[in-house]
């Protein structure tokens, strides 16, 4: 198959959609196919270096030509710069929708009702089932792959600490509640230790924090540590995923199931399918309810070993070589069907 890959961010850029993509072009083309990749990104430093051409900012005349040579238009998350020139070439298209079509405070900006109604004419996967239930037709949901080589070598390596929490320093991520649980759980009398990897606005605030709730000295900041956090998240029985906000999947929770962590996630939008059967799930924004899951993992050993030990079953679902599968078997079937638009 010939299959144009249109992706708004893409590397050197390191952002999730970024890595997807990278992923997705890859595997296709180990799976003998071919892909071009037009992205809105820039390479300032030239050092990027692929086994397929990235065409990037093309224009308008450019994208129409690259549209008509492919034989299977596939979007990673909606872009109306790309989509609406593309449309009218009638070929196959898939749009993957790997966030909520929506404003930061839910509401919708013309922009969103646009991208809804845009995605009625085209074939739908969504990352998870909480995405796909707010999208304006029936899809197919396939979850992101991780980088699987990157985080299942550490598998086995021992477990000599606690909690480990890793993403960005902002509040969206929650890593404020996951002190106040540490705090409920020190009146208690259990001191578990806590790792922070990453890095934002929030640090110091949340340094701060640990300072004046009596727990600092249970609490690491390590920084950002890059393809180095994979064998720092090794080292901790648990990891914490306390999103406030209802992430739409959660890449990060793989690379903590697939390090031998089990999980202690908030339970809003799709973080639920990345768990699946490796951890426990808590409300979102509830310091209780968190202190009270992570206690449970943390002093039964039993109940924390059943976690972790589903992880390389449910991990198949999500490793690159299997999502990649999916995909093009979907591909195969539009193209067969000779259809834009056939129902999932």
């Amino acid at each position: 198959m010939k299959i144009l890959l249109c992706s708004v961010p893409f590397p050197p850029g390191i952002g999730g959609i970024e890595i997807a993509s990278r992923i997705f072009a890859e595997e296709f083309v180990r799976a003998g196919h071919s892909v071009t990749v037009v992205t809105d990104s820039l390479d300032p430093e030239g050092t990027a270096e692929f086994a397929y051409p990235v065409v990037r900012r093309p224009s308008r005349k450019q994208l129409l030509e690259l549209g008509k040579q492919a034989d299977i238009i596939f979007q990673n998350n909606i872009s109306t710069k790309t989509l609406l020139p593309l449309l009218p070439l009638r070929k196959p298209i898939v749009v993957t929708t790997q966030t909520w079509v929506a404003r930061n405070n839910g509401t919708l900006g013309w922009q969103d009702r646009l991208k809804l109604a845009l995605l009625r004419f085209v074939n739908n996967v969504a990352i998870s089932k909480a995405i796909a239930d707010k999208l304006p037709k029936k899809s197919t949901i396939i979850g992101n792959p991780f980088d699987a080589a990157l985080f299942t070598p550490y598998r086995d390596v021992p477990k000599t600490k606690d909690i480990v929490f890793l993403g960005r320093l902002v509040s969206d991520k929650g890593c404020d509640l996951a002190l106040q649980a540490l705090a409920t759980l020190k009146a208690e009398g259990l001191t578990p230790t806590f790792t922070i990897i990453g890095d934002g606005s929030e640090r110091v605030t949340l340094e701060v924090m640990a300072e004046n709730l009596g727990i600092s000295q249970q609490v690491e900041f390590l920084g950002n540590l890059g393809a180095n956090r994979a064998s720092a998240i090794a080292e901790h029985k648990v990891m914490v995923v306390p999103s406030r906000w209802a992430e739409p999947f959660g890449i990060v929770a793989l690379e903590g199931i697939a390090t031998g962590c089990a999980l202690v996630a908030s339970s809003g939008g799709g973080l639920p399918d990345a768990v699946g059967p490796c951890g426990l799930l808590f409300p979102n924004g509830d310091a209780a309810a968190l202190a009270t899951a992570l206690k449970k993992v943390l002093i039964d050993d039993a109940s924390r070993n059943q976690l972790t030990a589903a992880g390389p079953a449910h991990l198949e679902n999500f490793t690159p070589v299997h999502v990649a599968k999916r995909y093009l078997d979907l591909f195969q079937q539009l193209i067969q069907g000779n259809s834009r638009n056939l129902p999932l």
